[in-house]
């Protein structure tokens, strides 16, 4: 059991540590809040996505890899998400997974792949840039992957837009139940556990029928007796009367008769 579970943790932290790995994040010092959320990309990890755009001038076909490389060759070069030219033939490399950035917000992570193929003319002939925008959906892993817009029109800071949704990018729920709640709950199983095993045993082990198929049903018949004769002798605003409803006829309880005087009796 304890094997089983020592083993499930390190599958887990080798699954968080490869996504680290593949993405490496840009800058000389990352912060542990951007390997916290790299590391919730795990679920998603190599997952491949494809879009395309066509206005009728141009056709692109848009390969998104999250966290891994689009061309599974040894010519790769760590490309994390490119753009390929139907017409023209021609793939473009837009962001790389080794200048990789993440933030995030309430119910989204916006994944950053940089260094990718330089413009010819425009945007200063920088590197182009690819932004991910992963929007919370609890019902789906990943779905939805779609270009947005490219922002060229400036002389710096250009860049590719997408989206998609996944249920990576939505809040830890943190549990409301409070001590007392689980504890009640436990009580609760406990009970049933209790009443259905003793009712199996009683009635296919000992043969029991009706009332006597409950367990322990004389311990509980007693019990019940013992607290109505508390609840009598707590809850009653006078003790009852030891005297009985009706006197006996015994001397003690007779009056004095009166006495009889027969002097009229006598002769005169």
């Amino acid at each position: 059991m304890y094997a089983r579970l020592l083993c499930v943790c390190l599958a887990a932290v080798s699954v968080v540590a490869d996504v680290i790995e593949d993405c490496k994040l840009s800058g000389d010092k990352t912060s542990s809040t951007e390997q916290a959320l790299l590391s919730r990309l795990a679920p998603l990890k190599h997952k491949r996505f494809e879009t395309t755009y066509n206005d009728g001038k141009d056709s692109y076909t848009y390969t998104f890899v999250v966290c891994g490389h689009v061309f599974n060759s040894s010519t790769s070069t760590n490309e994390g998400l490119v753009q390929n030219d139907t017409k023209a033939s021609k793939t473009t490399v837009i962001g790389r997974i080794d200048e990789t950035h993440i933030i995030n917000g309430t119910d989204w992570i916006l994944l950053i792949y940089k260094n990718g193929e330089k413009y010819d003319s425009h945007c200063g002939s920088e590197p182009r840039k690819a932004m991910i925008m992963i929007s919370c959906n609890k019902n789906t892993l990943a779905d939805g992957f779609t270009i947005i817009s490219e922002e060229k029109d400036k002389n710096k800071e250009c860049f590719y837009l997408f989206e998609m949704d996944s249920s990576v990018a939505c809040p830890i729920e943190e549990s409301h139940l409070s001590v007392g709640s689980i504890l009640l709950i436990v009580f609760a199983v406990l009970v049933g556990l209790y009443i259905i095993g003793g009712f199996l045993y009683q009635r296919f082990v000992v043969g029991a029928k009706g009332m006597d198929q409950f367990p322990n049903i004389t311990f509980w018949r007693e019990l019940g007796n013992l607290v109505a004769d508390g609840c009598d002798f707590v809850c009653r605003s006078q003790p009852r009367s030891s005297e009985t409803a009706y006197r006996g006829v015994g001397d003690d309880h007779l009056g004095e008769e009166p006495e009889e005087r027969d002097d009229h009796l006598l002769p005169m």
